[in-house]
C-alpha cells in the first residue's frame, strides 16, 4: 500500500465538505456541530447529517422547502422507498451535524426489506404513479365537482344540493387532493401541485394539509409527535391515556355518542380556521416542525386570497341570493342548508379519516419498546401495526384507496390504484414475520371497531386491572 494511501482516500471523500469550507486539510474534519432549532430555511437534516438544498433540483419539485429547517429524517425515508443506501444523499451539499440526534425509528429491517422486495415485483420502479384507472376517475370526480360548485354558486342552496356538493368535496378530499399532496397523483410534479390544489377547493388548504398529514404518516399514533392524535383534544381523545394522564377528562367518557355529530363540524372548522392566515399548523408546530420557513411564508397571501374567494362562493353568495330573493329559501333556511352541505362533506370526509388508526387492537403507542430500551423501532412494523384496511376495489375506487391504510402508510408515494392489487401481498409477508395485520371485510366492521375503540379509550377500560380489584 502507498504511504498515507489511507489518508488521501479519506481526503477524497471528504473533498465536497473542504469545498464548503475552504480552510485548509484539517477544516474538512471539522463539521459544523448545530441544534435542529438552528437549521436555516434551506437546510435539513437526515440521520444527524445536515445539508443544505437550496440549489438542490429536486425531480419532485420545491415541496422539499415545505420542510425546510426541519429533521426530515423520517419523511425521506418514507417518501423514497427505493433509496436503500446513501447514494443519492450524496448529491446534496453536506454542510454540518447535528449536537444530539436519537432516532425513534430504524429502517432497512428485514421485514421492510422483505416488504420492498415483494410488492415491487408488482410495481416496478417508475409505474407507481397514476394508473389510466385512477386518473379516469379524478377527471369524472373534477367534472362531478366542478357541476356542483357551478350549480351552487349560480342557483343557490337547496337540501339537495346540499347533499350533493357535500358528498361531491368528499370525493376530491378522499380522491384527487389525497393523492396528488402525496406526490402520486403523477411523476409529473405540476400535475401533482394542480391537483393538490383540491384542498383547497373543498374548504381547507393544501400546504396546512401537507405540514400536518405528512407529519402524522411520519409519526403514526405517536403520542408525542403525530398531530391526529392530539388534534381534537380537549373535546375528545384518541388517544388512549393512562387513568390518571392529564390529559384525560370526565367528558371523554361519552365520547362515544358525540363522535360522529362532533365530526360533523369537520368542515366549518377548517372554513373558519385562522391558521390559514400564517399557515403556521399548530398541531406540526406543536411537535417541533418548523413552519415559518421563507416557502411557507411566500404562500400565505395566495392560500388567504383561495380561502376568501371559496368562502364567497359558498357562504356569501347563497346569503346574498336567499336576501335578493333569488331563491324561494329564506335566510335562515340557507345559513342551515349551508351547514348541511358542510357536514354531509365532513361525515363521507373525516368519519373515513377517523376509522384508519383508531379501532380495537390498534397500537397506539407503537414507541413503547423504545421509550422503555432506547432502541429504536421498525418503521414499517409501527405503520401497519397503527392502521387498518377494509374492503377491496369498489371502496378503493369510492375512498381512493383510504380503505387501504395499511398499504398507504407503507407506501405513500404509491398511487392509490395500486393498494388492493398489493394488499393481499402485503399480507402474507406481514404474516410471516407476526407482524399484526388488521383487515375488515365490509367497512361496517372497521366502524363498529372504531366506536368500541372509542368507548374504550373514553372511559379508560383498557388500563383496568380487575384480577386485582383496583385500578
Amino acid at each position: 500500500m502507498a504511504p498515507n494511501a489511507d489518508q488521501s482516500r479519506l481526503r477524497h471523500r471528504l473533498n465536497g465538505i473542504q469545498d464548503d469550507f475552504n480552510g485548509d486539510d484539517s477544516a474538512a474534519y471539522r463539521e459544523v456541530t448545530r441544534d435542529v432549532k438552528e437549521l436555516r430555511d434551506t437546510e435539513v437534516s437526515i440521520e444527524g447529517v445536515v445539508y443544505d438544498i437550496a440549489d438542490f433540483k429536486h425531480p419532485g419539485g420545491d415541496s422539499i422547502f415545505l420542510f425546510g429547517g426541519n429533521d426530515v429524517t423520517v419523511q425521506y425515508r418514507m417518501i423514497h422507498p427505493h433509496h436503500v443506501s446513501n447514494r443519492h444523499l450524496e448529491k446534496l451539499k453536506r454542510v454540518g451535524k447535528l449536537a444530539s440526534y436519537k432516532p425513534h425509528y430504524k429502517f432497512d429491517t428485514e421485514f421492510e426489506r422483505e416488504m420492498k422486495s415483494e410488492v415491487f415485483k408488482i410495481v416496478k420502479r417508475g409505474k407507481e404513479f397514476g394508473t389510466t384507472g385512477y386518473l379516469s376517475r379524478a377527471m369524472f370526480y373534477c367534472a362531478f365537482m366542478a357541476y356542483s360548485q357551478y350549480i351552487w354558486a349560480t342557483e343557490g342552496a337547496s337540501w339537495k344540493m346540499a347533499a350533493v356538493f357535500g358528498v361531491a368535496q368528499a370525493l376530491i378530499g378522499l380522491n384527487v387532493q389525497h393523492d396528488a399532496n402525496h406526490g402520486a397523483a403523477s411523476r409529473r410534479p405540476w400535475i401533482n401541485d394542480l391537483l393538490g390544489f383540491g384542498a383547497d377547493t373543498i374548504g381547507g388548504c393544501k400546504w396546512l394539509w401537507q405540514l400536518q398529514h405528512w407529519t402524522h404518516h411520519s409519526f403514526t399514533n405517536h403520542q408525542d409527535m403525530d398531530p391526529d392524535s392530539f388534534s381534537a383534544e380537549p373535546v375528545m381523545a384518541f388517544n388512549d391515556y393512562k387513568l390518571e394522564h392529564p390529559k384525560r377528562k370526565w367528558w371523554h367518557k361519552f365520547q362515544v355518542l358525540y363522535f360522529l355529530p362532533l365530526l360533523s363540524f369537520y368542515w366549518l372548522s377548517s372554513v373558519i380556521n385562522p391558521q390559514i392566515l400564517d399557515l403556521a399548523q399548530r398541531g406540526a408546530q406543536f411537535v417541533g416542525v418548523n413552519v415559518d420557513n421563507a416557502y411557507i411564508v411566500k404562500r400565505r397571501k395566495f392560500a388567504i386570497a383561495i380561502r376568501l374567494t371559496y368562502i364567497y362562493l359558498n357562504i356569501v353568495r347563497p346569503i346574498q341570493m336567499s336576501l335578493s330573493g333569488a331563491v324561494e329559501y329564506d335566510l335562515t333556511t340557507t345559513v342551515l342548508q349551508i351547514l348541511a352541505m358542510g357536514a354531509a362533506e365532513s361525515l363521507a370526509l373525516a368519519s373515513l379519516f377517523a376509522l384508519s388508526h383508531n379501532f380495537e387492537h390498534v397500537d397506539r403507542d407503537p414507541t413503547k419498546s423504545y421509550k422503555a430500551t432506547g432502541q429504536p423501532v421498525c418503521w414499517f412494523k409501527s405503520q401497519v401495526e397503527t392502521s387498518s384496511t377494509y374492503g377491496s376495489y369498489i371502496s378503493s375506487w369510492l375512498t381512493g384507496g383510504l380503505n387501504h391504510q395499511v398499504e398507504h402508510h407503507l407506501f405513500p408515494r404509491m398511487c392509490s390504484s395500486w393498494y388492493p392489487v398489493i394488499a393481499p401481498t402485503v399480507r402474507r409477508v406481514c404474516e410471516k414475520h407476526g407482524v399484526q395485520y388488521i383487515y375488515y371485510p365490509w367497512m361496517i366492521q372497521n366502524f363498529i371497531a372504531t366506536l368500541k375503540y372509542m368507548y374504550k379509550a373514553g372511559v379508560g377500560s383498557n388500563w383496568y386491572k380487575p384480577l386485582e380489584g383496583d385500578l
